[in-house]
């Protein structure tokens, strides 16, 4: 494979990636969008505390949707370090997500009902490019044997001429 081959490859990968977590991220959203106006219409909540308390319901649904479907084929040892690490980063994003809300709300008065739902849309679109970042990188880490795998095929196909054809060897017990 040619190196173009090996980088549209990974693209490919990549691209399958993004819809599978955008896909549970969508969803995500839903749950999120849900639960906040549920909160913010049926309690006295105020805006921040109901927007904290549907993102933590999202999240837990997200971890499912991105551990079982989205990340299913990576490495699931060490599962205690991958929802630990999965918490940390989720937190971090919600801070993102409910610093917008916040900003917008206490910091530019803009509070009424689409104004509120906008707001936290833009954050969970901002905190949405740090989660998908720190998932892949450290959360939902790539199985070693998978990734030297594929630095094994890179390597040999550097060295190969591109014109000589891959011949098998013989079969050892």
């Amino acid at each position: 494979m040619s190196e173009r081959g090996a980088l549209r490859t990974r693209l490919e990968a990549l691209a399958r990636e993004v819809a599978k977590f955008g896909a549970v991220g969508a969803f995500g959203l839903l749950v999120n969008i849900a639960v906040f106006n549920l909160l913010r219409h049926t309690t006295d909540l105020q805006v921040v505390r109901a927007s904290v308390l549907a993102t933590f319901v999202a999240i837990l649904f997200n971890y499912v949707g991105f551990r079982y479907w989205t990340y299913r084929e990576r490495d699931k040892t060490g599962r205690t370090r991958e929802l630990a690490l999965f918490l940390l980063f989720s937190a971090a994003g919600a801070v993102i997500e409910t610093g917008v809300l916040y900003a917008a709300t206490y910091g530019f008065g803009w509070n009424t009902p689409v104004q509120s739902n906008v707001f936290k849309i833009v954050g969970i679109g901002i905190a949405t490019l740090f989660r998908f970042w720190s998932y892949r990188t450290w959360v939902f880490k790539a199985l070693p044997a998978e990734e030297a795998v594929r630095n094994a095929e890179r390597f040999l196909e550097q060295r190969r001429p591109a014109d000589e054809p891959v011949t098998p060897g013989p079969v050892r017990n």
